[in-house]
């Protein structure tokens, strides 16, 4: 079975940093966007208009473009993450892209599809659409190759692919779902390291669901190298399996319970 061990941290900040301010948003280079203007103008009018809703970071330094390729590994509690840690992303790394995998019907909401196609991400074209007269146009992403298959064209290239292995919004402000082993199989077939990242929540009060209007903190960890395996076997991915949801467990503050089966928690509305 491959070696699962963390790689020496890189010379960097530790610390928990506040958020770039405006001026430096606006002001530092992004050079990997030098010839996608679109691009670079979204992404610095997120970080301005959103730029309250992050709390602060720690441990960016694992996530620079010089670390690429990677397979980074998160927490998901609320659906604005799936933009704004993108755009984050994108100017910390001088406009490198980390490619995340997204839902196809993320496609059908306006502004927003244009927003996600900006940062070429792989689509997933398993869930329903809802309404579901809507699954009729799924057939304009079929022809694509599945996600697995283009997040391994990334790697191979030198990208860096981003996956929340819950497979779905749990706003739940203490327990991870058990999640789906597919960053494990991909970091293993590929031979690259996982950045496992806890996204935090310090300001929710209660035991209710997170909002989508709350501020939140980003914590990146060590990179955890598994070796190279291709194809990986079952044991050898729920061995990294395992391991990636320790790290994001410990990151996000949510305690991962392996055993359980759920895919979704249920509040009470009472």
């Amino acid at each position: 079975m491959p070696e699962v061990e963390s790689l020496p941290a890189i010379a960097g900040p530790a610390t928990i940093q506040p958020p770039p301010s405006v001026a430096e948003i606006w002001r530092r280079p992004l050079p990997h966007l030098a010839h996608r203007t679109a691009t670079r103008f979204v992404c610095r009018s997120l970080l301005t208009l959103y730029r309250r809703r992050f709390l602060d970071f720690t441990g960016a330094h694992h996530v620079l473009a010089d670390r690429d390729p990677f397979v980074l590994a998160l927490n998901h509690s609320q659906r604005p993450e799936a933009i704004l840690v993108p755009a984050w992303l994108c100017f910390l790394r001088g406009g490198r892209m980390v490619h995340f995998m997204a839902d196809w019907n993320f496609q059908l909401i306006p502004g927003v599809a244009w927003i996600i196609r900006l940062h070429d991400p792989i689509h997933v074209i398993r869930k329903e659409a809802r309404p579901r007269f809507l699954n009729r146009l799924k057939s304009r992403y079929r022809h694509l190759d599945p996600p697995f298959v283009e997040a391994r064209r990334r790697l191979d290239a030198g990208r860096s692919v981003g996956v929340f292995p819950e497979g779905t919004v749990n706003r739940h402000p203490d327990q991870l779902l058990r999640g789906q082993s597919g960053a494990a199989r991909l970091a293993l077939e590929s031979g690259v390291p996982v950045v496992p990242c806890g996204i935090q929540f310090p300001g929710h009060a209660g035991g209710g669901p997170i909002g989508d209007t709350e501020p939140f903190g980003v914590r990146f960890g060590p990179p955890i190298r598994s070796g190279t395996s291709a194809p990986a076997n079952a044991a050898e991915v729920a061995t990294l399996h395992a391991q990636i949801m320790g790290a994001i467990s410990t990151l996000s503050g949510k305690e991962w319970q392996p055993d359980a089966r759920r895919t979704k928690y249920a509040f009470s509305t009472t």
